[in-house]
């Protein structure tokens, strides 16, 4: 399981930075290695944008300016991976996000 959480990682990283240069588009490949990974049972979530307060527990937050009764998520670094087996979807990596 640890192999494949890396490669989910990797996965997102490669999703983030393409996205945010806009210039390389390899959306297609990605899209194929996102289906293959799903196949196995396993998908991942960005909450960027999300709405966070303290009760999330799928994600592990560092808090930059004052804390307010609305906070968004601002960037994240690693995304929510869920695992889909007999028992349903379990979390089996939290988010680690900024939250602002």
């Amino acid at each position: 399981m640890k192999n494949i959480i890396a490669i989910i990682n990797q996965v997102f990283e490669i999703e983030k930075k393409t996205a945010a240069a806009g210039t390389v588009n390899i959306g297609r490949q990605l899209e194929r290695i996102r289906s293959e990974i799903e196949a196995l049972g396993y998908a991942w979530h960005n909450p960027l944008h999300e709405k966070w307060d303290e009760t999330r527990t799928d994600c592990e937050a560092s808090i930059t300016g004052t804390l307010k009764a609305r906070m968004l998520i601002t960037d994240v670094i690693k995304p929510i991976v869920h695992q889909t087996g007999t028992g349903g979807k379990t979390v089996v990596q939290k988010a680690v996000v900024i939250v602002s």
